[in-house]
C-alpha cells in the first residue's frame, strides 16, 4: 500500500508517523509544506509551500542563512501578527499550492493521501480526486484555535472535513468536534495519540547513553523544564514566566530550562523584567534525544496551554518520569488526573501553576508515584508497536470502502 503523506517534513511528529508506517510495511512518500532535510528511509516527492511557509517561524528547528535568521528574528518579535496574517492571507495562496500538489499526485499515484493536519496541509490536499481515499489528521489546535482564526480558515476547515474519507485525531475531543465542522457521521474516525506512537525502547536507550546534557546544570538543584517554545494562542508562557518568582520564593535554587527560547525577544524580555537571569536557561530547539535527556534530569515539565491536543512532549515527559503541570483543558484531562499523575491548572493562573510546581518539588513520593503511573499509561495507550497494527487495520478499512 502506497501512502502519500502531506506534512511538515521538519516535524518530529511527521518523522515518527513515517517511521511507524514504514515499520508496518507501507510504501511511504512525503510531500512537505516546508523545506526539510531527507527523512531516513522515506521518499521525498517535493515541497509545496503553503501560507507563506517559506518564511514561517519554526517550532522544530533553527534557520541557517543570515537572511533567514533576519526573517526569523522579525517573526519572533511579531509572531502574533504573523499568525494573524496567515489566517487572513494564507488561504489565498492555496490555489498555487494545489496545482503543485496535483502534479505530484499524478506522478506518484498513491493508494491513499493522508494530510497530517488541517492547516494548511489538509486544506491543500482536500482536492484529492474522489476515487483516491483522503485521510486527514487533526493535531492540537486545528479546531479549537486555527479554525476560528478568520472566516477563510473556518471555510477551509469545514471543506477539508467534508471531503475526508477518514479522520485521525490525537485527542478524543476532536473526534466529537469534527462532526460539528462538517465530518460525515459515517466516516471512520479514530484517536491515535503520540504522532504514530511512543517508542519507549528508543527513548530508554537514548537517555541511558553516556552523553552530556545540552546545558550545564548544577548537580542536585531541582530542574523545571518548559519544552515547547512559543506557540501563539496556545501555550501561555506569560503564566509560566510569572510563576517563576513565586516558585523561587519557596525554592530559590530551582533552575528553569526553556527549550526553543534562545534569542527569542519575548523570552529575554521576561527574564530581564522579572530579574531571572540566574535561574533561567534559554535553549535553542533541541534534537529529540537531548530533549529526552532533559526530561529525565528534570522533576517537573510545565506546558500551560489554553488550546491544545495531546502534545508529544507531554507523553514523552510522562514516559520519562517528569511530573506534568499542564493547562486544565479537555484534551489534557484525557491524560492527567489532577493530583494523581500530574497537575491541571487554569491557563491564566500563575499562582496555581506555582503551587503545583512547589508541591512536586517538595513531595518526592508524589513524583515517584506519578512516574510509575505515567509509564504504565504510555505503555498501555501509545506504544508504537501496538499502534502500528491498529493503523494498518484502519487504512485497510478505508481502502475496503473504495473496492
Amino acid at each position: 500500500m502506497k501512502i502519500l503523506l502531506v506534512a511538515d517534513g521538519r516535524s518530529p511528529i511527521t518523522h515518527g508517523w513515517a517511521s511507524t508506517l514504514k515499520t508496518a510495511g507501507f510504501d511511504v512518500v512525503l510531500v512537505s509544506t516546508f523545506i526539510c532535510p531527507p527523512v531516513h528511509g522515506i521518499k521525498n516527492a517535493g515541497v509545496i509551500p503553503a501560507a507563506f511557509s517559506s518564511v514561517a517561524g519554526s517550532q522544530v528547528g533553527s534557520r541557517k542563512s543570515n537572511g533567514s535568521n533576519q526573517s526569523g528574528s522579525l517573526i519572533s518579535r511579531f509572531r502574533n501578527l504573523f499568525m494573524l496574517g496567515r489566517y487572513w492571507l494564507g488561504p489565498a495562496t492555496l490555489p498555487e499550492s494545489r496545482r503543485v500538489f496535483l502534479e505530484i499526485l499524478e506522478k506518484e499515484q498513491p493508494d491513499i493521501v493522508h494530510a497530517l493536519r488541517i492547516p494548511f496541509e489538509g486544506m491543500v490536499s482536500r482536492i484529492t480526486p474522489p476515487e483516491i481515499p483522503f485521510v486527514v489528521s487533526i493535531w492540537g489546535n486545528d479546531l479549537t484555535l486555527h479554525a476560528h482564526g478568520s472566516p477563510f480558515m473556518g471555510y477551509e476547515t469545514r471543506q477539508t472535513l467534508k471531503r475526508a474519507d477518514g479522520l485521525m485525531a490525537d485527542a478524543s475531543r476532536d473526534l466529537r468536534l469534527a462532526l460539528d465542522w462538517g465530518l460525515k457521521p459515517d466516516v471512520p474516525a479514530v484517536c491515535f495519540p503520540g504522532g504514530g506512537g511512543i517508542d519507549l525502547q528508543t527513548i530508554t536507550d537514548a537517555v541511558d547513553a553516556d552523553i552530556p546534557l545540552p546545558v550545564d546544570l548544577p548537580l542536585g538543584d531541582p530542574v523545571v523544564i518548559n519544552p515547547r517554545g512559543f506557540r501563539p494562542g496556545s501555550v501561555r508562557n506569560d503564566t509560566f514566566f510569572r510563576s517563576i518568582p513565586l516558585i523561587l520564593e519557596e525554592i530559590p535554587e530551582t533552575i528553569f530550562v526553556c527549550v526553543g527560547m534562545a534569542d527569542q525577544p519575548e523570552a529575554m524580555e521576561w527574564v530581564e523584567k522579572l530579574d531571572l537571569t540566574r535561574s533561567v536557561r534559554l535553549l535553542p530547539f533541541l534534537k529529540q534525544e537531548d530533549l529526552w535527556r532533559l526530561f529525565r534530569r528534570s522533576t517537573v515539565s510545565m506546558s500551560i496551554s489554553q488550546h491544545d491536543g495531546t502534545p508529544n512532549s507531554l507523553l514523552e515527559a510522562m514516559a520519562l518520569g517528569c511530573y506534568p503541570v499542564v493547562g486544565n483543558i479537555e484534551s489534557t484531562r484525557e491524560w492527567i488526573t489532577d493530583g494523581q499523575n500530574g497537575r491541571l491548572v487554569k491557563p491564566d493562573d500563575e499562582n496555581g501553576a506555582a503551587r503545583a510546581v512547589i508541591e512536586a518539588l517538595k513531595k518526592g513520593e508524589l513524583v515517584k508515584t506519578a512516574a510509575l503511573l505515567n509509564r504504565q499509561i504510555i505503555s498501555d495507550r501509545v506504544d508504537r508497536d501496538s499502534l502500528a497494527g491498529q493503523m494498518t487495520g484502519y487504512y485497510q478499512t478505508i481502502l475496503r470502502k473504495f473496492e
